[in-house]
This record gives C-alpha cells, structure tokens and sequence, in this order.
C-alpha cells in the first residue's frame, strides 16, 4: 500500500524506545519515518504513532485490524517488511512495539496490550506460527540474534486470573517481563511464561516450559519445567556433523 511518509523519528519517541530496551546500536542504523497517511483520523488526534523503516511496508490489512479500536499514546516501530506476520494488535493506551530489522516471523501474531513493550531488537526469526504477547504492563524483550522454532509462545501472563481460595491473593504472573539474550534458540512448540531471564547462547528444548526461571547463558534446558540438562553449550544455524 502506498503510505504517506513524514517526518524522522522524533527525539523523545527515540528517548521511549530506548527506554524501552532498543538497543542504540540497532535504532541508530535505522532511517525511520513516520506514516501520516490512510489513517483513521483518531490516530494522530490520541498522540499515536507508526514508524516505518526505508522500502519497508505494513499490510493494509493488518493496518485495519490494528485501528479497530481507539486507544492513546501508542507508538509502533516496524523496521521490516510485515507481510508475512499474521498480525499485529495494540489492546491499550501507551503500548511500545519495536520490529527490528531482519526480523521474519512467519505467520507471527504480535499483541501488546495497555502500558505494555515487544521489543525484537534484530535478526529474530521464527518459523511458523509464533505468539508474542505482553500485557499488564509487562515486557517481552529479545536481543538479536533469535531461531525460534515453529509454535514457539513467549507470554507474559496467563491471561487469567488464579488466586488463593483463603487470602485471594494472586498465584499467577502479573505484568511479567520476559528477557532473551543474544544468539538464544527456541525449539518446536518451546513456551516462555512469566518472569523469565533467558541468557546469551541458551537453548531451550523442543515443547518446554520456562516459567518464572533464570536460565543461564549458554546451557540448554529442557522439560516442564524446564531444567539444565547441559553446560557449556553454543549453537549453530547450520546443521553440520
């Protein structure tokens, strides 16, 4: 779709960003404008903005869905092509979205729910059927350099509420913050839930659960929940001997 360009990133929506855990050495490589048009006149009028990366384009569709519903103050980055995520969702007022660049995600839903943060630094690939989703204020945030394998689901929350029948006090994460180091590798189907620390190098075994965990830089882990199965551990993109 032909989006009408303007502006550069605006210094305090720079401030946000790296703020929000965008790293400088990614933003400050990027040439961003900001699209000003077809947008539904609501956008600009509640201090939204969306941010595209030169020769760089979002669905018209997606676009539609996004603005369904009116909310403020959001700011949506997308530094790649978005055509082929499956979507793209603000739930509420001051949402923070950042999509680096060399970042594919095929069939990826992406939902960042009121005073929430994505932030996929760089070089984050999934292949199939990824689910992103923060909310209650909570923060997914991933370093460069991601594989994700097909179903990979990274939550900050539950989405619903478990409570204490004597106290009804919370059992369940509440606007968690989920942090993936450099170079890390989810395998098939791999869930990433809560108040998570994924370290630089780790490996995260095919249909594990790491919840409300600190997973060490290069280990790998694996069951539900997970555990270290192995220390001392790198990994590769090509599948050699």
């Amino acid at each position: 779709m032909p989006w009408t360009r303007g502006a550069a990133l605006r210094p305090d929506h720079r401030t946000r960003l790296l703020a929000s855990g965008v790293l400088a050495e990614v933003l400050d490589g990027l040439v961003l404008q900001e699209v000003t048009a077809p947008l539904p006149d609501w956008w600009h009028a509640n201090g939204n903005a969306l941010y595209l990366a030169e020769r760089m384009s979002i669905p018209a569709e997606m676009v539609a869905v996004l603005t369904t519903y009116p909310f403020h103050d959001a700011l949506v980055v997308c530094a790649t092509g978005m055509e082929f995520f499956s979507s793209l969702l603000v739930g509420g007022d001051g949402a923070t979205v950042f999509v680096g660049p060399a970042t594919f995600m095929a069939a990826a839903d992406l939902y960042c729910d009121a005073r929430s943060t994505i932030v996929l630094n760089s070089h984050v690939v999934a292949t199939g059927k990824a689910i992103v989703d923060a909310r209650n204020g909570g923060s997914v945030i991933a370093q460069p350099d991601q594989l994700w394998a097909a179903g990979a689901y990274v939550v900050t929350d539950d989405m619903h509420r478990l409570e204490d029948v004597a106290t009804g006090a919370r059992l369940n994460p509440y606007g968690a913050h989920v942090r993936l180091g450099r170079h890390v590798w989810l395998g098939r189907d791999a869930i990433v839930s809560g108040h998570v620390e994924i370290g630089d190098g780790a490996v995260v075994g095919m249909r594990s659960l790491v919840r409300n965990q600190k997973v060490p830089a290069r280990t790998a882990v694996a069951g539900t929940p997970a555990r270290v199965i192995r220390e001392g551990v790198t990994w590769s993109g090509d599948d050699t001997p």
